[in-house]
């Protein structure tokens, strides 16, 4: 199972240095957004993989608050977003 989860984890660095390239790079607001909210994804799932490495139930209290309040942001930024207009 060590292999697999670091397997795991790298593959999931990989995915989220491309997404700080993706922030890096100049592009819309609504492309950055998006490569946030992905970065977001990847760490809520590294988080993941963290807890089953482990085998403890630690880690899934931080992985609830940070699914929550990377939504809450998501939808605040969608908001913001469809007011402003295009």
């Amino acid at each position: 199972m060590t292999a697999v989860t670091t397997v795991c984890l790298a593959v999931l660095v990989v995915a989220g240095l491309l997404c700080l390239v993706r922030l890096a790079r100049p592009g819309s607001l609504a492309d950055r957004i998006v490569a946030l909210d992905t970065l977001l994804v990847v760490t809520v799932t590294g988080i993941a993989v963290a807890a089953v490495r482990s085998g403890s139930g630690a880690f899934l209290d931080a992985l609830l608050v940070t699914s929550l309040l990377g939504f809450v942001g998501t939808t605040t930024v969608a908001r913001f977003m469809e007011r402003r207009g295009p």
